[in-house]
């Protein structure tokens, strides 16, 4: 069963995929409630895959995702970056495995978790 962390500061969006990540066979935890350091909070939950929005409130997604990828223990991590803007350049050069445009179809994220 595939792992995956949800980091994105929106409870709406990550109640609804909570809901249909764990309807489709995934198991699912989030990073909403946690307090700390993020990569410590990763290190924890052993995703197979951590899906991050660029904007966490207090937190910028891409430097947690340029903090991943030089951190010799999670740099392998799969991740995949969302947001409502068109940033996709950004992402993939911080070390994101890929991006996905809110509002997205269930379907493309499904595809992507599976790739």
């Amino acid at each position: 069963m595939v792992k995956v962390l949800l980091a994105d500061d929106d409870f709406t969006m990550v109640s609804l995929l909570k809901t249909m990540l764990g309807m489709e066979g995934y198991q699912v935890s989030t990073l909403l409630d946690k307090t700390g350091d993020i990569l410590d909070n990763i290190r924890s939950e052993k995703p197979d895959v951590l899906l991050i929005d660029i904007f966490l409130g207090d937190r910028n997604g891409l430097d947690v995702v340029r903090q991943i990828r030089e951190t010799p223990d999670l740099k392998g991590l799969k991740v995949v970056m969302v947001s409502g803007i068109d940033k996709s350049d950004e992402c993939l050069e911080a070390g994101a495995n890929a991006f996905l445009l809110k509002p997205y179809m269930p379907q493309e994220l499904f595809d992507l978790l599976l790739s």
